[in-house]
């Protein structure tokens, strides 16, 4: 017979990262015994050098996770609001598109300055104990028993009641859980890599752009963007090809790199006059999606990147991170009879979202990258603005959905690309070119009441 939850369990965590540690403090903070055991030192006393992060996006899925652990109050104080999109042609204009409605806003705030208080705050709790440096070395799911080894190489026995894998997208328990029958895994690298840029404070000692929007130069095959921070330096990421005629393997000379940058990225120039030397100094990255079935196996459970990791072009990664910490809380309790049963549950309800939110994110990206230039784009945008303002037929749109609402991410998927059929058909159904404000309005809401819209079947 299983053994049924008690609050007196113990539950063992791998991974300090920002999930992990999350997690962690909503279950010490629901009195069971937590363990974190993390194999890098801590990063609040050691930098590391081959650390890249893409800034972080917070957004209400994320806010809802912190709020459940009493910290969005402090981390909003380390965040700064981006109602909208600032985009940058190639002459150097600005063009501002908000998210959502007023007060509807996305937040910038550093990945390592958030983990650094998710850490602190665990380490407040009587119940939690980080362990840094501790690498994982084995699992045996049938004894429900891990293996881990400190920096010496000495090997310590730890028996639990549960474990989590927390531990990012190259997880040591879902290497382990591969050796398994049936268990299946993919991995899926796209043809674009990364890499970082710092905006410094303008002459005046502040922002050098508009703090209060995710910039964007969107450039077809490739992007720039760049996020606030508090200390009024942007994080700018150059998404770029890894190979081909514009990439990371033909752009490599300081001739090559000037000719990319003043083609593509002219005001960037000018506000990053080291971008050559960044472009040389700072390492690019890859970017992969990964997929696995079942995240469960006994008493064992992957979360966040260790189960699904994705692309950042959603600004989702963290975000279904947290939300899996949330949900899986909920289900927590709702009082399963075992630790197994709860994962397996958990797994079940999960997983479609997972691989919904998967698929958004390599959408936004061609979105991000391209379409959002697009003169179809931005005049399906405006319909679909006036759709919303008209209150028609509970429309929400796709960014909305996944953004600003809790609902699932793969019902959020299916109502999007029913949408985005929709939105193609009234475009496509009049020359709205010459058209006043009002006019527009009026012939958006007569396409609307008019037309018959079909949504081909087998849309999921």
């Amino acid at each position: 017979m299983k053994k049924p939850i008690s609050s007196s369990d113990k539950i063992v965590i791998f991974g300090a990262g920002l999930v992990g540690t999350l997690l962690g403090i909503l279950l010490a903070k629901r009195g069971f015994k937590i363990e974190i055991h993390e194999k890098r030192p801590d990063l609040r006393h050691k930098i590391y050098s081959s650390l890249r992060s893409i800034n972080l996006a917070l957004s209400h899925r994320g806010w809802r996770s912190l709020a459940l652990a009493g910290l969005e109050e402090k981390v909003k104080e380390m965040a700064i609001p981006m109602p909208g999109r600032v985009i940058h042609d190639t002459q150097g204009i600005e063009k501002y598109f908000a998210y959502g409605k007023d007060g509807q806003a996305i937040y910038s705030v550093s990945r390592s300055r958030l983990n650094c208080l998710l850490l602190d705050e665990a380490e407040n709790l009587p119940n939690l104990k980080i362990y840094f440096e501790s690498k994982v070395e084995k699992f045996a799911f049938d004894k429900s028993v891990a293996y881990v080894a400190d920096v010496e190489g000495l090997r310590q026995r730890i028996e639990a009641d549960a474990f989590i894998g927390s531990d990012g997208a190259f997880s040591a328990m879902r290497y382990e859980m591969m050796r398994e029958d049936r268990f299946y895994y993919e991995q899926h690298y796209i043809e674009h890599g990364y890499k970082e840029f710092t905006i410094h404070p303008g002459k005046d000692g502040k922002w050098a752009l508009n703090p209060n929007g995710l910039h964007i130069w969107p450039r077809k095959s490739f992007m720039m963007i760049a996020l606030p921070n508090q200390d009024f330096t942007f994080t700018a990421t150059l998404f770029f090809p890894f190979e081909g005629e514009k990439s990371f393997k033909k752009i490599q000379n300081p001739d090559q790199i000037k000719s990319l940058f003043s083609d593509e990225f002219p005001d960037f120039m000018e506000i990053v006059p080291d971008y050559v030397q960044q472009y040389h100094q700072h390492p690019d990255a890859s970017l992969v999606t990964i997929r696995c079935a079942p995240w469960n196996n006994k008493n064992f459970l992957l979360i966040g990147d260790a189960a699904h990791a994705v692309v950042p072009f959603y600004g989702q990664g963290m975000i279904s991170g947290f939300e899996d910490c949330r949900l899986l809380m909920e289900k927590l309790d709702n009082n399963p009879k075992s630790w197994s049963e709860l994962f397996a549950d958990f797994y079940s309800f999960r997983n479609k979202d997972a691989d919904a939110i998967a698929e958004l994110a390599l959408d936004n990206f061609i979105e991000m990258r391209d379409l959002v230039a697009s003169p179809d784009f931005q005049l399906e945008k405006r319909i679909e603005k006036e759709i919303v303002e008209a209150g028609v037929a509970d429309w929400i749109p796709l960014y909305t959905m996944v953004t600003f609402t809790d609902l699932p991410y793969s019902e959020a998927r299916k109502r999007g690309l029913e949408q985005a059929i929709i939105l193609r058909q009234i475009r496509e159904s009049s020359n709205w070119s010459s058209l006043s404000d009002a006019e527009f309005r009026l012939k958006v809401l007569e396409k609307w009441n008019t037309m018959q819209f079909r949504t081909p079947e087998g849309i999921s």
